[in-house]
């Protein structure tokens, strides 16, 4: 007698959450119209319960056509809740890959703005480079004061330019840094969401081995779980 009202309390807790993910599945396939659809759901839903509790306790006397009725319409309805259900899951899923999709490209158009500017620090200094080694040259023809004289008349003549690329390694330097602080909150959201989904991957990768890794596995594997619980709810 203790376990019959446990066992009540269970089954109303799994419908009640079935019902509720089935109607908000309804009313995102349906957003165009979310009160017709809350309405719809929560009417196919109530049918689906008084329908099966109907065809319990009438098994043995109700008429063969009445009972094929029934029968398909409780599977109909609970393919219907089943759809809803599938949908609401579906679309939590899809919106943390949304979530994932964009952070990520703001994260690639911060790499690239970054690597753009190492590309010109590079240069920048390539340039100071090739300057010095100029001034090595001229040292290196001659040895006496003549030659150290040109070596400083050179380095005196490059002044302005090596000022000039001094002040765009600096500017980069800062915009790296400015771009390192504005890219790290981005990265950061994508390191939490990519840590939520882990679980899947894991679990794609128990089934399809190191091919699970992929993006089109990943998804494979989401919706056979989104389908095993689909499964569990309405049984």
């Amino acid at each position: 007698m203790t376990f019959a009202p446990i066992l009540f309390a269970t089954a109303f807790i799994i419908s009640a959450v079935a019902e509720y993910y089935a109607i908000a599945g309804l009313v995102a396939i349906f957003a165009s119209n979310p009160v017709g659809a809350i309405i719809l759901g929560a009417a196919l839903a109530a049918g689906k319960l008084v329908a099966a509790s109907w065809l319990y306790r009438n098994w043995e006397e109700a008429p063969k056509l009445l009972k094929y009725y029934f029968t398909s319409a409780v599977l109909i309805l609970s393919l219907i809740t089943s759809m809803g259900i599938f949908g609401y899951l579906s679309k939590a899923h899809l919106e943390q890959s949304v979530v994932i999709g964009e952070s990520a490209s703001k994260v690639l158009v911060y790499d690239e703005k970054i690597k753009t500017e190492k590309e010109n620090i590079e240069a920048n200094r390539k340039a100071l480079k090739q300057m010095d080694e100029g001034v090595d040259q001229v040292l290196g023809r001659s040895a006496d004061e003549k030659g150290a004289d040109k070596a400083v008349a050179l380095r005196r003549s490059q002044q302005k330019e090596r000022a000039r690329l001094q002040a765009e390694i600096s500017q980069s330097q800062k915009s790296i840094a400015e771009l390192n602080d504005a890219r790290a909150p981005i990265a950061a959201e994508v390191r939490k969401v990519e840590a939520e989904v882990g679980p899947l991957k894991y679990i794609a990768k128990f089934i399809y081995g190191e091919e699970g890794a992929s993006e089109n596995m990943l998804e494979k594997a989401v919706t056979w779980v989104i389908i095993l619980i689909v499964i569990v709810f309405d049984p």
